[in-house]
């Protein structure tokens, strides 16, 4: 599965240096427990959003992978270190 996390270019532009990556490697660490065969994309879109391609249970896997974000994303102090 696939998963794509979009970041709206104005939020990109006040995130600290390295984060979207730090982001990345901490939704693949996370989802990696739930899913195989796992590779998360994070990058710059016009409007936040997320996406997943070639997942076997679009919604249910959409609700996991927002939640973990939401998780992620609330504890960003946690984890992230730059």
């Amino acid at each position: 599965m696939i998963v794509e996390v979009m970041i709206a270019k104005e939020k990109a532009k006040g995130m600290p240096k390295g984060a979207m990556d730090a982001l990345r490697e901490e939704l693949t660490k996370r989802l990696s427990h739930n899913f195989d065969d796992l590779s998360v994309v994070v990058k710059t879109a016009s409007n936040d959003g997320l996406s997943l391609l070639r997942s076997k249970d679009k919604e249910g896997d959409k609700a996991i992978v927002s939640q973990v974000l939401q998780d992620a994303w609330e504890s960003a102090d946690d984890w992230f270190n730059g």
